[in-house]
């Protein structure tokens, strides 16, 4: 299985009570992400990531964001 690309989509600007402004991350979930090897693990995250950025509103634009990132990187999209 291909490395699952990070929901980072390098903007990285913590302005929503500690949210980032593009993935919706906060500093703690992106070090956190950083210590999960196991791919159904990344997975996992991305997909608890989505229900979060769902509850704080406005992140439409994160998911196009994210597609593009993982074709780039020649990685399926794991939300597909």
């Amino acid at each position: 299985m291909p490395k699952v690309p990070s929901p980072c989509v390098d903007v990285c600007k913590y302005k929503r009570q500690g949210h980032c402004i593009a993935c919706s991350m906060t500093k703690a979930q992106k070090s956190l992400l950083k210590n999960l090897k196991k791919p159904k693990h990344q997975i996992a995250f991305i997909e608890m990531l989505v229900v979060q950025q769902t509850q704080l509103g406005q992140f439409s634009h994160w998911r196009e964001a994210y597609d593009k990132k993982c074709r780039k990187k020649g990685s399926p999209n794991p939300l597909a």
